[in-house]
């Protein structure tokens, strides 16, 4: 999770100042905090991460101990792939992520029965999305959300209106997963090219080569 530090100026100067980082990888915040102490030219330091939650140095620390157990820096990968002649979905899902230092990487796929059309099968996926999060113990991060489907990705950010009852179903699952998980969802478009590994997977499932791993990357 990325974080910054904000503090107050400790000089000669009568006025109250404050000063503002930017944003930065959370295992260079104490860093920082040192180095401005050594000055001795900083106060009331405190350090504020991207869902806005505050803490003092103290409060961080401990914190600090108990986020290198949590995944963090979480960034997934959807596709839906769909044969229209069956009515079958195929499902890839991709999750990378962080913990203790350490890179992991995620990757399953999975085959639906009595999907509709294209679009139903990248919903499909990205709710199983959801559920993989959920067994990671996510919760209350940001999460980057990858995939090549504008329908998807501008109806749940609102900017496009969903008008079928089973795209809406999907949506309000999706968005019912997300809130209890306490995630900050940020959706990004990508190309085909750059969504090959969840694509691969998602057809792999339509010819019912199945995979679910979980390593180290």
């Amino acid at each position: 999770m990325k974080m910054k530090v904000i503090w107050n100026y400790n000089g000669k100067i009568p006025e109250k100042i404050t000063f503002e980082s930017d944003w930065m990888n959370r295992k260079f915040v104490d860093y920082l905090i040192e180095d401005l102490m050594r000055t001795g030219r900083a106060k009331n330091i405190i350090i504020r991460d991207e869902m806005e939650n505050e803490w003092s140095r103290k409060e961080f620390l401990k914190l600090n101990e108990e986020l290198e157990q949590e995944p963090e820096d979480i960034t997934v990968y959807f596709d839906g792939g769909y044969d229209k002649e069956n009515a079958l979905a195929g499902l890839g899902m991709v999750i990378y992520y962080q913990k203790g230092g350490e890179d992991f990487r995620i990757r399953k796929n999975e085959k639906l029965l009595e999907i509709d059309n294209n679009n139903e099968a990248e919903y499909a996926a990205l709710y199983s999305c959801m559920g993989l999060l959920e067994e990671l113990g996510v919760h209350h991060v940001p999460c980057v959300i990858k995939g090549d489907s504008q329908v998807v990705l501008k109806q749940l950010e609102g900017e496009w209106p969903c008008y079928e009852e089973s795209l809406n179903n999907w949506l309000d699952r999706i968005e019912t997963k997300i809130k209890s998980l306490g995630i900050r969802p940020v959706y990004e478009a990508i190309g085909r090219k750059e969504n090959k590994e969840a694509d691969h997977l998602a057809n792999q499932a339509l010819q019912d080569t199945f995979i679910h791993s979980h390593s180290k990357y």
